[in-house]
């Protein structure tokens, strides 16, 4: 299967979506589900914000549930610590 393939080159377990990243602070999506899920919430916070930009805050109390949502996400599904700054070791 050719997810697994990708997921085998990434160096990611089963069952996870993300690695943490090589260089910085965060995870990179390697699985369809990732990038699925990274897309998901980029379309979602264009729209909150485009919706949002007339009515006053009312996109940051929206947006604020959604980002939560996706540090969950990564937290769960990263096959590694996303939260400390990689140097480029094993990561």
């Amino acid at each position: 299967m050719i997810g697994a393939r990708f997921r085998e080159r990434a160096g990611v377990r089963p069952g996870y979506w993300f690695r943490p990243k090589k260089f910085g602070l965060g995870a990179v999506p390697v699985t369809w589900q990732g990038w699925a899920a990274t897309m998901l919430f980029g379309g979602a916070a264009g729209l909150i914000v485009h919706a949002g930009l007339h009515r006053g805050r009312i996109w940051f109390v929206l947006l604020v549930p959604l980002v939560a949502a996706l540090l969950w996400l990564l937290a769960n599904k990263t096959d590694g610590e996303w939260r400390v700054f990689n140097w480029g070791g094993d990561a």
